[in-house]
C-alpha cells in the first residue's frame, strides 16, 4: 500500500480515479444489497483523489454510509469475492480502522464514530465502512466539496499534504502522515462547515457528487 522510500508519496491528479470510483461503487451497492439498511445506503467517493487538481496518494477513497452498521462477518462475506480484505492497521494504534477519531463540537453517541475498514490490493482502493449517522461521513463530503469549490482551500491543503509528505520518507507506514492531517483539519474545520451549512444539501442531493468529481 505505500511508495517503497515514502508511503504518503503524492502524485499528481488522475482523471481515472472518477472512472474506478465509479466502477468500485457500483460493485459495493450490489454486493451489499439486502443487507438491513442497504436500500438507503449512501455510497461515495471521497478523499483527495475525488477532488479534481488535488496531488494525492494514488489510493482511491470510498465510503458506504449504511444504518444499521454491519456484522463485520456479514461485510467480508459480500466484500472478500469482490477483492476486498479486512484491513487491521499497520499498528495497534493507526486511526480511522475500527473507529474514527471524534472531532467537532456536537455532543453525539459514542457508537457514531465506529466503522469498519476495508483494502482492495489490484484496485488500489480503500473502502471506509461508516453509519450513516456519522459525522465523519458527513464530514468526508463537506471536505470533499468545500475543496472542490474553493481553489485558495485546494492550494492550502495540497501545500500542507506536501509539507507532511516529504517528512514520511523512510517510514514503515502513513499513520503519522494521517495524523499530522489532523492539524490541518482543526484549522480548517469551521470554515467547511459553515461552507456547508449554505451549501452541502445541495451537493448530497446530486447522485453524480457521490461518485466521481465531475
Amino acid at each position: 500500500m505505500s511508495d517503497e522510500t515514502n508511503p504518503a508519496a503524492l502524485v499528481e491528479h488522475q482523471a481515472e480515479w472518477a472512472q474506478r470510483a465509479s466502477r468500485l461503487l457500483s460493485g459495493v451497492r450490489d454486493a451489499v444489497g439486502g443487507l438491513d439498511g442497504a436500500e438507503a445506503a449512501t455510497l461515495d467517493h471521497i478523499g483527495s483523489t475525488s477532488v479534481p487538481g488535488l496531488a494525492a496518494k494514488p489510493f482511491v477513497d470510498l465510503q458506504l454510509r449504511i444504518s444499521p452498521l454491519p456484522a463485520e462477518h456479514e461485510l467480508v462475506a459480500r466484500l472478500a469475492p469482490l477483492g476486498y480484505v479486512r484491513a487491521r492497521g499497520s499498528r495497534p494504534d493507526s486511526p480511522g480502522v475500527d473507529r474514527d477519531l471524534p472531532r467537532g463540537s456536537i455532543k453525539v453517541d459514542p457508537l457514531v464514530w465506529e466503522k469498519l475498514l476495508f483494502w482492495h490490493e489490484d484496485n488500489q482502493a480503500i473502502l471506509h465502512v461508516r453509519r450513516a449517522d456519522s459525522p465523519w461521513g458527513l464530514y468526508t463530503i463537506w471536505f470533499r466539496d468545500w475543496l472542490r469549490a474553493n481553489a485558495d482551500a485546494r492550494q492550502r491543503y495540497e501545500t500542507a499534504k506536501r509539507a507532511l509528505s516529504v517528512q514520511q520518507i523512510g517510514k514503515a507506514d502513513y499513520d503519522d502522515y494521517t495524523l499530522a492531517k489532523t492539524e490541518f483539519f482543526d484549522q480548517v474545520q469551521t470554515e467547511f462547515e459553515s461552507w456547508a451549512a449554505r451549501n452541502h444539501e445541495a451537493a448530497d442531493d446530486d447522485p453524480a457528487s457521490r461518485s466521481s468529481p465531475e
